[in-house]
């Protein structure tokens, strides 16, 4: 039977405490004991059941944990304080000092700055490909490679990553495959595809109303385990977590998730084909024009839609300037950093979001200076919304 995300993430709802139709928010961050001995057996770890501390676990954490290990088809999962902490979390808990990464080059700009300039410190080393050539990919890994990182679909060129593939290859050659899933959250099902952990920013589509920072790891049971080690734990002993009644929030958005990524691909798509339509530059896998598009749909969950990102180019970073506060003059959306709120947000990548990057990876990569990159938002009458960036683009 095919994985519905969606029908998954429904089933994982429960009746919360005192059976209220929401889980309860418990903002203690300590718990007590009937007696010594079940402390110590609860720092054992041969207590079942019991809450020891907030940073290890709690239960309204515990709740939302659930429903996205649920959502993603893992046996388990970890929330924390942002998504830079989930993917700082797993890296470090995957690998050692010595130890070697192969991760796609268009990646989150703070997701290459850990790779490329804070982990060689612990003299961990990173080899940057194009994640789309899977000759780069198997060409780069070493004896003391660990990880191959990539995002389903990259930030900021929107390549799509053939996730089972580069399991065939992480698995040839006994490496963990790391997919970051969130400019595709319920569209592309990583672990079922083939990634080992799934990891997310939280703060973006899952969210939905930038309101809080949060990020997510997913994945097996010993691997979550392993993280939130009381004595090993990356999780645990460097104490990135969240916030319970930010749990709580983010528990409760997550179950509208199915509708607001319908809403999100359906406007992206209709923005993309008539932008190629005016003749721009247009990255969209939803479009038969984009290299991957054939790729994309064979992996896709299609009830969801392309997602809610796309991008256009116009070539030099003071014309996006200039479109772009056109666009926010104009009511189109915001430009602000960030995705996956209802309002369209948009950014000039190779400037802000992708700026850790330097200047001449990013024009090896293809990120042209003037690539605009949208988030499209939740309106109602898309048409209108094309109306104006078409007057504001006839301006520049």
């Amino acid at each position: 039977m095919k994985f519905n995300p969606a029908k998954a993430l429904e089933n994982s709802s429960e009746i919360g405490s005192h059976r209220g139709v929401n889980h309860m928010i418990n903002d203690s961050a300590t718990y007590t004991f009937e007696s010594g001995e079940s402390m110590k057996d609860c720092f054992d770890g041969k207590l079942e059941g019991a809450y020891l501390y907030s940073r290890h676990w709690n239960p309204t954490n515990f709740a939302l944990a659930k429903s996205l290990a649920a959502m993603e088809g893992t046996e388990a999962a970890w929330d924390l304080g942002s998504g830079m902490a989930a993917i700082t979390n797993t890296i470090l808990q995957l690998c050692k000092s010595g130890d070697h990464i192969v991760s796609s080059v268009s990646s989150y700009g703070g997701t290459y700055a850990f790779l490329k300039n804070y982990l060689p410190k612990f003299n961990i080393t990173t080899d940057f490909v194009n994640i789309v050539n899977l000759e780069s990919v198997e060409k780069a890994i070493k004896p003391n490679t660990k990880i191959i990182y990539t995002e389903s679909l990259t930030n900021p060129l929107l390549q799509v990553s053939d996730i089972p593939r580069l399991k065939e290859i992480a698995k040839k050659h006994k490496l963990t495959l790391v997919v970051d899933n969130t400019f595709s959250p319920l569209i592309l099902s990583p672990k079922v595809l083939g990634a080992d952990v799934v990891v997310y920013s939280l703060t973006k589509f899952v969210n939905g109303k930038n309101d809080t920072t949060a990020g997510a790891i997913c994945g097996d049971s010993e691997f979550i385990n392993n993280l939130i080690d009381l004595n090993e734990g990356t999780s645990m002993l460097l104490g990135g977590v969240l916030d319970s009644i930010r749990a709580a929030n983010i528990h409760k958005n997550l179950f509208s998730l199915p509708i607001r990524m319908t809403q999100h691909s359906h406007n992206a798509l209709f923005l993309a084909e008539k932008f190629e339509k005016l003749g721009l530059r247009v990255i969209y896998p939803g479009l038969k024009s984009h290299s991957q598009h054939q790729l994309m749909k064979s992996m896709m969950n299609k009830e969801y839609g392309f997602g809610g990102m796309l991008a256009i180019d116009l070539d030099t970073s003071a014309r996006a300037s200039r479109f772009m506060k056109l666009m926010q003059k104009n009511g189109v959306g915001y430009l602000a950093v960030s995705l996956g709120y209802f309002k369209t947000l948009f950014s000039n990548s190779g400037s802000s979001t992708s700026s850790e990057v330097p200047e001449e990876i990013q024009r090896e990569m293809g990120l042209s200076p003037g690539l605009v990159r949208y988030s499209v938002g939740l309106d109602h009458d898309i048409n209108s919304t094309f109306k104006t960036i078409k007057k504001c683009y006839s301006m520049l």
